[in-house]
């Protein structure tokens, strides 16, 4: 169409030559130039995208069934699932990442006739920072972070059976399923809970980047607050006592009772350093790995809080992975109780996940 126009214009422009005193062919000559150059326009200018995102799905699927099984055994079901999204904005010197990860899972075992949580996380991370070229390997940052977790988890704890009208004390698995799930529902003890607790942190340093595949962030002023919603947590949380109670006797108070004397968040300052690891050991196998150290000032300092996330993705096919997790937190201000001892005290917490599932991945192109 373009071509046509020229040819058109320029015969039209011929005949305006031999033809000057015809001003009706001049200003159709006229018209045609300008509508040739309404063809010539600049080309768009695509405005440059500073943001780069990505989102990553994983859903675990896990099944046994036993039928006059000699060795025994529970038949089981497990459903898991992992969101992992990422949006990082990145203009000039200037640099702003953020990261969102949510864990559920459940289980249901037979010998515990009862839904039972076995993942929950809510992770949030928030980087903003400053580089320029004169910094090679370092850059200033603050840091924001929140963690907590969806809903109620419990500590299922092996129920007393009554005995009945006779006196006699039946076997738990022979009573009515109905009845089962009232006494594990009523021996199981609550561990946390939406916002119980809840940690945030800011925190104020520097990050350093010593290879591709590590990343280090020191921040010497990191401010952070804990909060346990769940009055029956508070204690077990390390909680401290409201102002009125501090020295009053509380010797008499229930154990339900006694989280409502607790304060409901604490304040933290001290320092923190967080280990990244992102290794693509080839496209199929990735590790990743954060380390998060917390020494709170205020509170003795010498007591690292300490939480060790470490996550194996293995691609098998397009859509299918196996994937291996641990999780190992310890806090002293966390107290936790066991069958085993009977005790309620600082223990070494561990987690560990390996499940085969579908995987889908979108991420943005610059």
């Amino acid at each position: 169409m373009k071509k046509i126009i020229v040819v058109l214009a320029g015969v039209l422009t011929g005949v305006c030559g031999w033809a000057q005193n015809n001003d009706a062919l001049k200003a159709v000559a006229d018209a045609a130039m300008e509508i040739t150059a309404a063809q010539e326009e600049a080309p768009k200018v695509v405005k440059p995208n500073y943001w780069t995102e990505s989102l990553k799905t994983n859903i675990k699927f896990g099944q046994t069934s036993l039928t006059n099984w000699a060795a025994g055994g529970d038949n089981t079901v497990t459903l898991q699932a992992f969101v992992d999204g990422n949006a990082n904005y990145k203009k000039n010197d200037l640099f702003w990442n953020n990261r969102l990860q949510l864990d559920y899972g459940f289980v249901y075992a037979s010998s515990k006739p009862i839904l039972q949580k076995s993942d929950d996380r809510i992770y949030l991370e928030s980087k903003f920072g400053y580089k320029n070229a004169n910094m090679k390997n370092f850059s200033l940052s603050v840091n924001y972070d929140f963690k907590s977790q969806f809903n109620t988890g419990y500590d299922y704890l092996t129920p007393s059976v009554p005995a009945d009208a006779e006196g006699n004390v039946p076997n738990l698995n022979d009573l009515k399923h109905k009845d089962q799930v009232k006494l594990w529902k009523d021996a199981r003890k609550i561990k946390s809970g939406f916002l119980a607790p809840a940690y945030t942190n800011l925190a104020v340093g520097i990050d350093v980047k010593p290879a591709k595949w590590l990343s280090l962030n020191i921040a010497p002023v990191t401010g952070g607050v804990v909060i346990v919603r769940n009055e029956v947590l508070r204690k077990n949380y390390g909680m401290h006592l409201k102002d009125e109670y501090i020295d009053a006797d509380l010797s008499n108070v229930t154990a339900d009772d006694l989280g409502s004397y607790y304060k409901s968040a604490r304040f933290e300052f001290g320092a923190q350093v967080k280990a990244d690891i992102a290794l693509n050991v080839n496209e199929n196998f990735k590790y990743t790995s954060q380390l998060v150290l917390f020494s709170n000032y205020l509170d003795k300092p010498e007591n690292l809080r300490v939480n060790w996330d470490n996550r194996f993705d293995w691609k098998l096919a397009k859509y299918f992975s196996l994937t291996l997790t641990t999780n190992m937190i310890y806090d002293d201000k966390v107290m936790i109780f066991s069958e085993k001892d009977g005790l309620t005290k600082q223990r070494v917490q561990f987690k560990e996940s390996m499940l085969f599932g579908f995987t889908w991945t979108i991420a943005s192109k610059k």
